[in-house]
């Protein structure tokens, strides 16, 4: 079993001395006699001592570390801007501390607080969906830390944000329906209170108008996750007005759209086509493979992180709301006509 490592109060205490000698031994303050230091050094080096630079940034407020609040991480999207995030991040030279909301109101306050407490120089957010009051994302600009919001943000709040041309990305993915001859488009969306959900809503239903097309309400669902595409896509399909096409908020949602079609002895796309949103891994390996809109989650990610970090570095001087908009790619594949 390796050793427990080793702390400066470690140290401290086998050679009898302060935590703060110790502390200052370790970086040649002249103040400390030579003899000490190198008796503090050698033993360090002995006892494989490694300084815990984290921790020393926050304690002294001179920190390179952004947080990072996400409200789903094993989601392939939030896991693709991460990666961007991680990899602008470690370009320049910050660390990342990352909290995880899990779609929860309570959680997401707690990580703004802890993130707070450890006074990092900027914040990286994304809502969760049972956020409705905001006054943990303004404590963040009050304590006059850095805020920019990423893919859900809150329009309450004037801070920077960079989201996803989601309205376009849907305009396009139902435009493309529409044209392949599919007249009958189901949406399965999210809580209206999302601005993403409203902003691909709209692009919907212009898509819709363009074709002459009526939007009927009962062709629009609530249906964001696994659990309720398992309770509404059934109904759907058991329906007198069955749709000829399925656009889902997120791959996941038409992924086990697609398995229930199918299962109910619909041909995709003969008989109904599906269109998810979001580009993740499962488009490739479901049958047929899932037509779907690319958001460029890492570009997201490494734009977020560029934003936030000039912002601390003062590059960034506009002194009014930044918004940078992610362009949305439509990605065909056998899922649609």
């Amino acid at each position: 079993m390796d050793k427990k490592q080793i702390t400066l109060k470690d140290i401290a205490k086998a050679l009898n001395l302060s935590p703060s000698t110790v502390s200052r031994a370790m970086n040649n303050n002249p103040a400390i006699s030579e003899e000490t230091r190198e008796q503090v050094q050698k033993y360090a080096e002995e006892h494989k001592y490694k300084l815990n630079t984290l921790a020393l940034q926050l304690r002294t407020n001179r920190n390179n570390t952004i947080g990072v609040i996400v409200p789903e991480i094993v989601h392939f999207f939030f896991s693709s801007v991460l990666a961007g995030i991680q990899e602008e991040a470690e370009l320049e030279n910050y660390n990342i501390l990352i909290c995880h909301s899990n779609e929860d109101y309570r959680k997401e306050i707690k990580s703004v607080e802890t993130l707070i407490d450890a006074r990092v120089s900027g914040i990286l957010a994304s809502q969760s969906k049972d956020t409705n009051k905001y006054d943990h994302f303004q404590d963040i600009i009050n304590n006059e830390i850095h805020l920019v919001f990423f893919d859900r943000i809150c329009t309450g709040i004037n801070t920077d944000k960079v989201v996803v041309d989601d309205y376009a990305g849907a305009f396009n993915a139902v435009d493309y329906l529409a044209k392949t001859g599919c007249k009958r488009i189901a949406f399965l969306t999210s809580s209206s209170q999302m601005p993403i959900a409203t902003n691909r809503r709209m692009g919907y239903e212009d898509a819709l108008r363009k074709h002459k097309i009526s939007i009927d309400k009962s062709l629009i669902y609530t249906c964001d996750t696994r659990d309720l595409a398992f309770k509404v896509i059934p109904e759907i399909l058991k329906s007198s007005n069955v749709p000829d096409a399925f656009f889902c908020i997120n791959d996941e949602v038409a992924a086990y759209c697609l398995q229930m079609v199918k299962s109910y002895g619909y041909r995709v796309p003969e008989d109904i086509s599906i269109c998810g949103f979001t580009n993740g891994y499962i488009t490739e390996v479901t049958d047929p493979g899932l037509t779907t809109v690319d958001q460029h989650g890492h570009e997201m990610g490494k734009e977020a992180a560029k934003l936030l970090i000039n912002r601390i570095e003062g590059k960034e001087t506009k002194s009014g709301i930044v918004s940078k908009l992610i362009k949305t790619e439509l990605v065909v594949r056998g899922s649609t006509r």
